[in-house]
């Protein structure tokens, strides 16, 4: 089940994707990815953990951004890593 998450609350304004060309991470090392996030704090592009390397799952340990948001085309879904959740934007 969807809820409003407490954290998505204090997204309000969109963010730039650092990369639209894949994982900003995966490029960097020369890796490989499934499926992309963008996190909702900074817009840092990330691979799923799905993907060998797991980097928006990384990046929410290394930098407490808690909010991502698939970057795949005709997605819309939003993932709370703190509560563990999917969320939805509130209206």
């Amino acid at each position: 089940m969807t809820t409003t998450c407490e954290h998505l609350a204090t997204h309000r304004e969109p963010v730039q994707p650092d990369s639209t060309e894949g994982c900003s991470d995966c490029l960097r090392e020369g890796s490989r990815w499934v499926h992309l996030r963008e996190c909702l704090d900074c817009g840092h592009i990330a691979c799923c953990d799905s993907s060998p390397r797991k980097h928006a799952t990384a990046h929410f340990h290394s930098t407490g951004h808690p909010v991502v948001q698939s970057f795949e085309p005709g997605e819309d879904w939003v993932w709370c890593y703190a509560d563990e959740q999917l969320a939805k934007r509130p209206a």
